[in-house]
């Protein structure tokens, strides 16, 4: 059979291969993180956040019309069309391996040999393959995540570049270069991703192009390219929409025209230059000028999906993050402004003090007429700086982490010497290496690890050596350790000291595309510390550079073999040998730690947070997994819709405060009782905390008034003349109308006397942002209207100091007025009755107790949570006289929970459940829960031993204390009720770690 047609048919084999392992794994419903924000905006074409992914949300919408008017089933679509982009990957990647396998054995024009074909093809299958079954790509091609689409723009960008190495002295070759350009363009409404290819590619142009390279024409080219990068990142994207920007500003400001008119001007200047370039280089007969503005042209053309983003901002969606309805709104967007942007090549270290001030750039925004200026950008300078910052956060949180990390002492200034040691030991070792040695060597488990290079929660393991070293059950029994004893990194290696030695220009476009896709990013990202997830899969395109090594890595073994057999069953072996090594092994391995199909719990965790609220609430949420998914909820399903959700990370700013002024879904406005000019940019974004001396707690309304008016008596005066509002007070108070409260269904009648007259509460924080503002407008103007609720993510600081009067009501807390029970510990205090019906009766539980798998944040999140959820629900009916009731709560926990133990923790949970258990004389499922502690304890202090025994610094010192106290206090309880088949066994392992640890806790 022809080569091509050979080609061709196992490039569709790997697609098809890929494909279906992605729709089999497929997550049937909405996942955590961003996904539900990216499904809602697909699916009603809204604004996601920063920079916005417009061709994505379109790919989304199309894809989720195949859901034929089921909107369950939008997200099975929307994940579809991950799974379908990453199968094209696989298959694009398998052409590029063939390519320059082909390319490394076979000389241009020469005839192919029956050897080299069987070896070409088994080097594209077993890299193509391996890939599909890496760890980081199969995470993201199973749900709505823009990476599956970046990586296919990827692959396509980097096929193509090598179709057109082969046939660049052919006519119209240059149309590859062409398409790269408009998929570049493209890509940029997906991620930015793609743009680090440029270097590779420019490489691969000079090296095709020039007559005889050389060292310095290989760094012209790689700068080269890196000037194209910075050219298409800073020229392209963002100068495009600045320079529209301050036309729109002439046109508005000056001319006195509308808002767009400028915008308008521009594009049709930029259109004619283009143009006018085109047709200059045509007649002119410049080719290479020609193929400039030609693929300039179809970058812009593929850019030009960000249209999408002003257009539907204008329409008001629901979701609408920043609201760039204009240039200069839309340039911050793009920017993605309102996030810090971490130094790179010089700056402060962590414990560097503010010395002085600098002023930017105008910063402007939107008014009623024309453009009003906001004031400028302020840059800090400094005491304690250096070259290539890498410690340079002073955030309390991020500066302790340093000095955990460094082993640094109290006071001890960081040198030079820490700021390196954080960039490889931190930075490069631990938040880049250890996920790429997760794909190719192997993982414990997917636990988040980022604290710690020894733990074993979150670590690479090949599993050689994991035989001898007493792993506990929790790991080696769960789907999610996945060893791969090395080998497709073996494999690889081969791959790339071959590709070095035969074709050192190939190569090194590989080790480039690497670079910029792995390490570059770990640079210029500069991540101070640890991060709110893994971010394993923005490096996903380093690792598919490795797979082309891994590919070529069978190339490498046949070339081993042919010292003792023929060509052909040498290429036959390698291919079978390195299939075996890679795809086939990862496929097995990692099928377990994948496969989503049985798992619903982001979707039922949303559905329960709506379903803790009564009719139109307002649910104010705090971090991406008590948001998102809810908003898919919402947007999507139409699940709860009364419910107005309020995310008070953005409630900070004038845009999202008006769009919570706007009816949303089947949801009332907010009780806002600002007008837009009160909160806008600029205005009253940080007030400060003065104290007045007020000796007793002052009206909330009052407050809000004051902090709010213009009244210069009001205000402070500074000494550069400016004034602002300011905080007055830290004591807080709201006088209760408890008719109020009942005839709004707040209070039962029933309960009237627990009514407080007064809420009083202290202020936590030394300042007031916006998002203190509104929520202060909301409830002095709510009068207890409409229920307010809150997730339990929210810090004090965001919630204003309110948490002595929230209460639990399932997975949401109620503001409720009612007299502070100082005999309970804040989170355990529940509006028992209503709490009780929503977890019993209405609330779902992701399939929790049969999936087949569940993510890290199903386990170490939202189990543990809803292990408390139960039982502090369970402890107050038994508290409050009803016994029934707690029983039926606790047997319903163990109906639908899975028995699993994320972390040393959750066994606490459980034996206070077991404890509650026993006061209810459920014994039965008592010595159930005890005896499943039990074992899990007993597999980790067998652990910690053996790690004592080996290394006492490898001790879990934590969990051996943790676990030794919670033998003892399930021995006394075993002494409390006799009825604890499994107390005379809890004390033998007791008294038997005891004696084995005591040297340990005697220190």
């Amino acid at each position: 059979m022809h080569y091509n047609k050979i080609n061709n048919l196992l490039g569709w084999l790997c697609f098809a291969v890929a494909s279906t392992t992605y729709i089999l794994t497929l997550e049937p419903s909405v996942s955590f993180w961003d996904c539900g924000e990216f499904i809602s905006c697909a699916f009603r074409l809204q604004v996601s956040h920063q920079p916005g992914y417009p061709l994505f949300a379109m790919i989304g919408k199309a894809f989720s019309l195949l859901s034929m008017g089921n909107n369950a089933k939008v997200p099975y679509f929307t994940n579809m069309a991950s799974a379908l982009a990453s199968a094209a990957t696989v298959m694009f990647l398998f052409w590029t391996i063939t390519a320059l396998a082909k390319k490394a054995l076979v000389k241009r024009s020469a005839e192919m040999s029956r050897p080299n074909q069987l070896l070409i093809m088994g080097a594209g299958l077993v890299g193509a393959l391996a890939f599909t079954f890496s760890d980081t790509f199969w995470y993201s091609a199973v749900e709505t995540i823009v990476f599956a689409q970046a990586a296919l723009c990827v692959s396509v960008v980097f096929w193509a570049i090598l179709k057109w190495d082969a046939h660049a002295n052919e006519p119209g070759a240059d149309r590859y270069l062409v398409l790269i350009a408009y998929v570049m363009g493209l890509s940029i409404g997906i991620h930015l991703l793609n743009l680090l290819t440029i270097p590779a590619l420019t490489l691969v142009y000079y090296f095709r192009r020039s007559n005889q390279t050389s060292t310095k024409g290989t760094l012209v080219a790689l700068f080269t390219g890196i000037g194209l990068l910075a050219l298409v990142q800073f020229g392209v994207i963002q100068y495009t929409v600045k320079l529209a920007a301050y036309f729109d500003l002439f046109f508005v400001n000056t001319l006195h025209m509308g808002f767009g008119s400028g915008v308008l001007v521009f594009l049709l200047v930029l259109m004619s230059v283009l143009l006018a370039g085109i047709i200059f280089s045509i007649r002119k007969n410049k080719p290479v000028l020609n193929l400039i503005f030609i693929c300039l042209t179809f970058i812009y053309l593929g850019y030009g999906s960000f249209v999408m983003i002003p257009i539907r901002a204008h329409a008001g969606t629901n979701l609408n993050n920043s609201h760039p309805d204009n240039a200069f709104k839309l340039q911050s967007y793009l920017n993605r402004e309102q996030y810090i942007a971490p130094p790179l090549v010089y700056g402060p270290y962590f414990d560097a003090q503010a010395i002085d001030q600098t002023e930017g750039a105008t910063i402007y925004r939107k008014g009623k007429t024309q453009y009003e200026v906001v004031g400028k950008k302020q840059k800090l300078e400094y005491d304690h700086n250096t070259i290539l910052p890498r410690i340079y956060s002073n955030e309390d949180r991020d500066a302790q982490f340093y000095k955990q990390w460094l082993q640094l002492g109290e006071g001890q200034a960081p040198t030079f010497k820490d700021n390196i040691n954080f960039l490889f030991s931190w930075q490069l070792y631990q938040m880049y290496f250890r996920y790429f040695l997760w794909n190719f060597v192997g993982r414990y488990n997917d636990q988040d690890g980022q604290t710690s290079t020894k733990d074993l929660d979150g670590n690479w393991t090949s599993g050689w050596f994991d035989g001898g070293r007493h792993l506990p059950k929790f790991i080696t029994q769960s789907n999610t350790y996945t060893p791969l004893y090395a080998l497709p990194l073996i494999v690889g290696l081969i791959g790339m000291v071959y590709h070095f030695k035969g074709s050192k220009r190939d190569a090194s476009v590989i080790a480039l595309l690497y670079f910029f896709m792995g390490i570059a990013i770990v640079l210029y990202v500069n991540q101070p510390t640890v991060q709110p997830r893994e971010r394993d899969y923005s490096y996903v395109g380093s690792f598919y550079a490795f797979a082309i090594w891994i590919g070529l890595g069978v190339l490498g073994v046949a070339q081993f073999m042919q010292q003792k057999v023929n060509a052909r069953y040498a290429g036959m072996a390698a291919t079978v040998l390195c299939l075996l090594a890679a795809p086939a092994l990862m496929a097995v391995q990692e099928w377990g730690a994948h496969n989503r199909s049985t798992k619903t719990t982001p979707h039922d965790m949303a559905f329960n947070y709506l379903n803790s609220c009564a009719p139109n609430a307002i649910l104010f949420t705090y971090g991406d997994n008590d948001t998102y998914s809810l908003w898919y909820c919402q947007e999507v399903e139409g699940i709860r819709p009364d419910v107005r959700l309020v995310n008070l990370s953005l409630f900070g700013t004038d845009w999202y405060i008006r769009q919570m002024k706007k009816s949303m879904n089947k949801s009332a406005p907010l009780p806002i009782s600002m007008n837009d000019e009160q909160f806008k940019d600029g205005v009253r974004d940080y007030l400060s905390y003065q104290d007045a001396k007020i000796p007793d707690s002052v009206e909330l309304k009052e407050i809000f008034d004051f902090i709010t008016s213009e009244n210069s008596d009001a205000k402070l005066q500074y000494q550069n003349g400016t004034t602002s509002n300011y905080l007055p007070t830290k004591n807080f108070k709201m006088s209760i109308n408890a008719k109020q409260v009942v005839s709004t269904g707040t209070v039962p009648a029933s309960q009237s006397n627990r009514i407080a007259q007064t809420m009083e509460w202290k202020y936590p924080a030394n300042y007031v942002t916006k998002d203190h503002l509104a929520l202060m407008d909301i409830l002095v103007h709510n009068n207890w209207k409409r229920p307010v609720y809150f997730t339990n993510s929210a810090p004090d600081e965001s919630i204003i100091g309110l948490r002595p009067y929230l209460y639990n009501e399932g997975f949401a807390y109620r503001l409720l007025p009612l007299k502070p029970d100082t005999s309970a510990q804040q989170l355990d205090k529940t509006n028992t009755m209503v709490m009780y019906n929503n977890v019993m009766n209405k609330f779902k539980w992701g399939n929790m107790k049969n999936a087949t798998y569940l993510d890290q944040q199903s386990t170490a999140l939202f189990y543990p949570f809803v292990a408390t959820t139960f039982l502090t629900l369970s402890q107050n009916l038994t508290n409050e006289g009803r016994p029934d009731l707690a029983t039926k709560a606790l047997r319903k926990y163990d109906k639908v929970m899975p028995d699993i133990y994320p972390y040393i923790d959750v066994a606490t949970r459980k034996f206070y459940i077991a404890d509650t258990a026993c006061h209810l004389q459920d014994f039965k499922l008592a010595n159930k829960m005890l005896t499943s502690i039990d074992a899990y304890l007993k597999d980790q202090l067998d652990y910690n031993y053996h790690q004592l025994q080996k290394d006492a610094d490898t001790v879990n010192l934590r969990d051996v204390q943790m676990g030794l106290t919670l033998l003892n206090e399930m021995a006394i309880l075993g002494n409390r009720y006799k009825q604890l088949t499994v107390n005379p066994r809890i004390k033998q392992h007791l008294a038997h770690y005891q004696t084995k640890f005591s040297p340990l806790m005697r220190q």
